[in-house]
């Protein structure tokens, strides 16, 4: 019996094991990168929860501390609450108060060949580029 449940076992876990590995394939994805400006007082992190996240420059009194970048798929995208929550998380690390985002578009991010060499297409793949700046109150 031991023999038989394992024949039938082993390609059920085969099975399971590449419909996850294809499921995490598509999935939406968000990276950030975060630069903090050079002579700027570093204040120590703030909670992420507290950041907000504006598309305009707030007109009280502040302090830029750094740059974020967002790189974002298309598609499948990412809900939008996923990009600020990120966006807030890597302001927080520089102790903002806020995060300002300047530039958000969709854009050609790579691109790749297909075809025989006598008859190549070359097509593009969106991202999501978003840039953002910290800043904190004064």
């Amino acid at each position: 019996m031991q023999v038989y449940s394992s024949k039938l076992l082993r390609p059920l876990l085969d099975a399971a094991l590449l419909a996850s590995v294809l499921a995490l394939s598509a999935c939406a994805t968000v990276d950030a990168q975060t630069t903090a400006y050079v002579g700027v007082e570093h204040p120590a992190p703030t909670l992420a929860s507290q950041v907000q996240v504006l598309r305009v420059e707030p007109t009280r009194p502040n302090v830029q501390l750094g740059e974020i970048l967002i790189d974002a798929s298309v598609d499948p995208a990412p809900p939008i609450t996923q990009v600020e929550q990120k966006l807030r998380e890597q302001a927080a690390t520089l102790g903002a108060d806020a995060v300002v985002v300047v530039y958000d578009h969709i854009q050609p991010v790579a691109a790749y060949v297909t075809g025989p060499l006598w008859s190549r297409n070359i097509e593009t793949i969106q991202g999501r580029k978003l840039k953002g700046i910290a800043i904190r109150y004064q």
